[in-house]
């Protein structure tokens, strides 16, 4: 099943179930937040599952058109956005860019970072920044939201706790970043709020796309009117969601509705290095920050700015009959006010 949270004047949102093609919408008014169905997922997921059944068959009546622009994120708000960096060859190429070597535990001990969760923007709310010179970056991601998961949680036992995937774009400040990682103490300035897809659905929505940890489908990225990059998010991801699950919840518990992040995805090119543009036969990239490293190892320098006052991004995934799967995330970047 798909779900969506609408814009009804409070900050949380009203969920709805939304049909396979995005084309209508089912109020349920038994819970009203996602997060309250989240709580107590045992209960109402089996009666959402219903709705979501008969409204793919045309059976459900009082439904709404689905309209992706009145859309907050499924999550406007998170008790916890926990982001990793599944896919290694990003971070490879991210470090070299700043001239920082990559240790080889990188392969084996997942890299995560705890992400600002109590105002994520909406999927078509603009991407807003006080100046240019930040280097204002996307990054097109898959994440998980889960269920309650036990601390010191296996793999194993964390596949069972995934409930719904969505699409993010984990906006970056890329030239706040070094000198906030130079402190020794993490991100915070440079990682502003997150933007997550107008749907959520539960694994099952994604058939054989979906293999219990990784999602085997083209993760689409477009700036302004040019295709760049539509990277496998199955190929290359080191370390799967359940790894990810059991990495956050090595020592504490997570609660229900913790929102776990793949990092960005990024494909090797054919020959085990860097991946070529989608110009040059490639399946491009999901950032600005790969297509400035790849053009610095080419040509010595990057020639690709960073994000614009004024750039669109658009970030989308399609099943294999072409259909959206997840909603658009549609943003303009803008002036902060």
């Amino acid at each position: 099943m798909k779900l969506a949270t609408l814009r009804d004047g409070t900050r949380d949102g009203r969920l709805v179930v939304v049909s396979r093609d995005l084309s209508r919408a089912a109020p349920v008014p038994y819970v009203k937040t996602l997060q309250e169905a989240l709580d107590n997922w045992d209960a109402i997921a089996p009666d959402l599952a219903l709705v979501a059944e008969g409204l793919n068959r045309g059976q459900v009546s009082g439904t709404l058109a689905f309209d992706q622009t009145e859309c907050l994120s499924p999550l406007p708000r998170a008790y916890q956005w926990a982001d990793g960096s599944a896919y290694v060859n990003h971070v490879e190429l991210v470090r070299k860019a700043r001239g920082a070597e990559m240790p080889a535990s990188f392969w084996t001990d997942p890299l995560m970072y705890q992400g600002g969760s109590d105002s994520f923007l909406a999927p078509r709310e603009p991407i807003r920044a006080a100046s240019e010179d930040y280097g204002i970056d996307l990054e097109a991601e898959i994440a998980v939201i889960t269920g309650d998961v036990a601390a010191g949680t296996s793999a194993d036992q964390a596949r069972g706790a995934i409930r719904l995937l969505l699409l993010v774009n984990d906006v970056s400040l890329r030239n706040l970043i070094p000198n906030e990682l130079a402190k020794g103490f993490g991100f915070f300035q440079s990682k502003p709020s997150s933007a997550f897809s107008p749907c959520a659905v539960t694994p099952d929505e994604l058939g054989a796309a979906w293999d219990g940890g990784r999602v085997h489908r083209p993760l689409i990225s477009q700036l302004n009117t040019t295709l760049l990059g539509k990277p496998d998010a199955g190929t290359d991801m080191v370390f799967d969601f359940p790894t990810l699950i059991a990495h956050a919840a090595k020592t504490r518990p997570l609660v229900a509705g913790t929102i776990i992040g793949s990092g960005t995805v990024s494909n090797r090119g054919a020959d085990g290095g860097p991946g070529r543009p989608v110009a040059q036969g490639g399946v491009g990239y999901a950032c600005l920050a790969e297509v400035r490293t790849v053009e610095t190892l080419r040509d010595g320098k990057p020639s690709t700015p960073f994000l614009r006052f004024g750039d669109r991004v658009r970030i989308e995934m399609f099943d294999a009959d072409g259909g959206s799967i997840f909603g658009a995330i549609d943003q303009t970047v803008e002036a902060a006010p």
